[in-house]
C-alpha cells in the first residue's frame, strides 16, 4: 500500500492561467485526492475545476483553516493520513505554509511522522525577489508591518537599516486596501537613495514589478489599491 502523505499544493495567484504557472504532475496529484485543507471552501473548488473539470467536487471532503479556526481541531484534519489516505494542504494564493495558516498543519505532520511533501508552484515572494534585481543570496521576508502609523514607520525604518548594515533585501507584504499609504510611508520617511521594489499582480496579465529609488518614485507611484504587492527594499 503507498504511503499517505500531505501533499503541499500552490495555487495560481490570480486569474493566471493554471497551465502556464503550475506543473502538469500537480493536476494528477490533485485528481486523485479526496480531502484537503484549505482557506476558503468555495475558492478551492473554483480552483481544483480549473486543474481538472471532470473533478468529481461533491465526493470530495474540505477542512477549512483560516483565521477564524480553532486550532485545536487542526490535529483532526490528519486523521485521514492515519486511515492510509493522502491530504492536500492549499493556501489561497501561492505556495500553503508560506505566510498561510497551513503551517501549523504542517507542524503537526512533522510532529506524528507524516510524509510531506511540497510541490512545484508560484511563490510572490521569490518571483518578486527574482526580478527585484536586489540580493538573493541574503533576504529576509517580514510578513504584514504594523498597523499602527507610529510602529509601522519604525519597522520601516528598522529593516531599511538592515538592509544597508547587512546587505541583506527586506521583504514585506500589506492588505491590499493599505498597500497606498504604505508605499506613501515608504516616500516620506526612507532614504532618497534606498532601491525599493514595487511587485504586483505577479504572474497575472497586468504584473508589474519595477524597480526604483525612493527619490525616483515620488509622484510616480502606481494604483496599487486592492491589488496584491509584494514590497521589497535594499541599499
Amino acid at each position: 500500500m503507498e504511503q499517505p502523505v500531505l501533499y503541499l499544493i500552490p495555487v495560481t495567484l490570480g486569474d493566471t492561467p493554471v497551465d502556464q504557472v503550475i506543473p502538469p504532475y500537480n493536476t494528477t496529484i490533485v485528481s486523485r485526492l479526496k480531502y484537503f485543507i484549505v482557506e476558503n471552501v468555495r475558492t478551492a473548488r473554483r480552483f481544483l475545476k480549473r486543474c481538472d473539470p471532470g473533478i468529481a467536487i461533491d465526493t470530495i471532503t474540505f477542512y477549512e483553516l483560516n483565521k477564524h479556526t480553532d486550532r485545536n481541531r487542526i490535529a483532526g484534519y490528519l486523521l485521514p493520513i492515519k486511515n492510509g489516505e493522502s491530504i492536500g494542504l492549499m493556501s489561497e494564493a501561492g505556495c500553503p505554509a508560506i505566510a498561510d495558516p497551513g503551517a501549523d498543519v504542517v507542524a503537526i505532520a512533522q510532529q506524528e511522522g507524516y510524509r510531506v511533501i511540497p510541490l512545484s508552484g508560484p511563490s510572490s515572494m521569490l518571483m518578486a525577489l527574482m526580478a527585484s534585481g536586489f540580493n538573493g543570496q541574503s533576504f529576509a521576508f517580514h510578513g504584514y508591518l504594523p498597523i499602527e502609523a507610529d510602529d509601522r514607520v519604525k519597522k520601516l525604518l528598522q529593516l531599511e537599516a538592515r538592509a544597508y548594515k547587512e546587505e541583506q533585501t527586506q521583504l514585506f507584504i500589506e492588505t491590499p486596501y493599505r498597500n497606498q499609504s504604505l508605499a506613501e510611508d515608504m516616500l516620506r520617511h526612507c532614504k532618497p537613495q534606498t532601491r525599493l521594489c514595487i511587485a504586483m499582480n505577479i504572474s497575472c496579465e497586468d504584473e508589474y514589478i519595477v524597480t526604483r529609488r525612493v527619490k525616483a518614485w515620488k509622484g510616480n507611484l502606481p494604483d496599487m489599491h486592492k491589488k496584491p504587492c509584494v514590497f521589497l527594499i535594499y541599499k
